[in-house]
C-alpha cells in the first residue's frame, strides 16, 4: 500500500499535505474536517502560560488534553450566547496586559482558555474585540436538520431544538442530545472560531449537583471551542459514521486522527497557552460587529 493511501477509508481520515497550514485555513469552517498546526507567536505577546481551565474530556486518540468549555447564556430572545467577559488590565509579571475573565460557579473563567491553535490571534478573540456573542448556524454543517432549518449566519435558538429528548441521525444512539455545529465572535473576521453546542438531558442531570456546570450551562445547552487539541482539526458529535469503528458513535470525533472527545465528562485540567500578539486586538485586520 503507497504511504499515501496508508489510513483506511473506513477511518475518515483526510489525507494531509506537508508542510504548514495556517491558522486561516479555517476561515470558512462549518464542515468538520478543517485542518490547521498551530501558529506560532511571539513571545513578545501578551498573556500566556500556565492556564487551568473547564474542558471537554479526551477519552482516546493522540488529542493531549480536551477541548475548551465556553459558558453560555440564553437571551430573552431564545438565543444561544457565549458568555464574554467585561475587560480588564491586571498585571502579570512585569506586564499589565488586559484580559476578560470573570467568576462562574466558583471557577475562574478566562477567555485565555482559548489561546492555543493559533485562535490567539484571531481578532474576536482579543480581550475587548467589540463582538457579537451569539452563536451562528455554520455553513455546510454535517447535521441535515440545520441544513434544512437554518441558513449559515442565523443565531442558534432554544426552538430550534426542541426535539432534543428524542433526536437521532442513525448514527449511535438515539436520545442522547441534539447538536448543531456554529461560529462564535467572527463577524467580518478572517478567522473564524469554531463551535459546537449540544442540548441534552445528561446535561440537565449534571448541572443539578455541580456549580460550575450549573453556572456555565443553560436549559441543557452545553458548548466548546471545536478545535482538535492535536492538530486543530474541527471534530463533531456524532456526525461521522465511520466513527462507529473507533467506539465514537456516540462521542465527538475527530476523523483526521481519530481523537475522542466525551462531552458529558468535564475536567479541569491546564494547558501552556501561546500569548497573544502584541496589542489587545489581535492580528486581523476587519471590521468588529456591533
Amino acid at each position: 500500500m503507497a504511504d499515501s493511501d496508508k489510513y483506511p477509508i473506513e477511518s475518515g481520515r483526510r489525507r494531509f499535505v506537508k508542510g504548514v497550514v495556517g491558522a486561516a485555513s479555517l476561515a470558512t469552517v462549518g464542515t468538520a474536517t478543517g485542518v490547521g498546526l498551530t501558529s506560532v507567536t511571539s513571545s513578545a505577546g501578551e498573556g500566556g502560560g500556565v492556564t487551568r481551565y473547564k474542558a471537554l474530556e479526551n477519552i482516546a486518540g493522540p488529542a493531549p488534553r480536551g477541548m475548551p468549555q465556553i459558558p453560555i447564556e440564553i437571551d430573552g430572545s431564545g438565543t444561544i450566547k457565549g458568555i464574554w467577559p467585561e475587560p480588564k488590565e491586571v498585571q502579570r509579571g512585569s506586564q499589565t496586559i488586559t484580559v476578560a475573565e470573570t467568576d462562574i460557579g466558583g471557577v475562574t473563567y478566562s477567555t485565555e482558555w482559548f489561546q492555543y491553535c493559533g485562535v490567539q490571534t484571531y481578532a474576536g478573540i482579543a480581550p475587548d474585540a467589540d463582538q457579537e456573542n451569539s452563536f451562528l448556524s455554520g455553513s455546510n454543517t454535517p447535521y441535515s436538520w440545520q441544513q434544512e432549518q437554518l441558513s449559515s449566519g442565523d443565531p442558534l435558538k432554544v426552538e430550534h431544538f426542541q426535539d432534543y429528548k428524542e433526536w437521532g441521525n442513525d448514527i449511535g444512539k438515539s436520545g442522547l442530545g441534539k447538536p448543531a455545529m456554529g461560529t462564535w465572535r467572527s463577524k467580518d473576521t478572517k478567522s473564524t472560531i469554531p463551535i459546537q453546542v449540544i442540548r441534552s438531558t445528561k446535561v440537565e442531570e449534571m448541572a443539578k449537583n455541580d456549580p460550575w456546570l450549573k453556572a456555565s450551562t443553560a436549559q441543557g445547552f452545553i458548548a466548546w471551542l471545536d478545535k482538535c487539541t492535536h492538530f486543530c482539526c474541527v471534530p463533531a458529535y456524532k456526525a461521522f459514521p465511520g466513527s462507529a469503528k473507533f467506539n465514537a458513535e456516540d462521542k465527538i470525533y475527530c476523523q483526521c486522527h481519530q481523537s475522542v472527545y466525551d462531552p458529558y465528562q468535564i475536567v479541569d485540567t491546564t494547558f501552556v497557552s501561546l500569548p497573544r500578539p502584541s496589542g489587545d486586538s489581535g492580528s486581523e485586520s476587519g471590521s468588529e460587529s456591533e
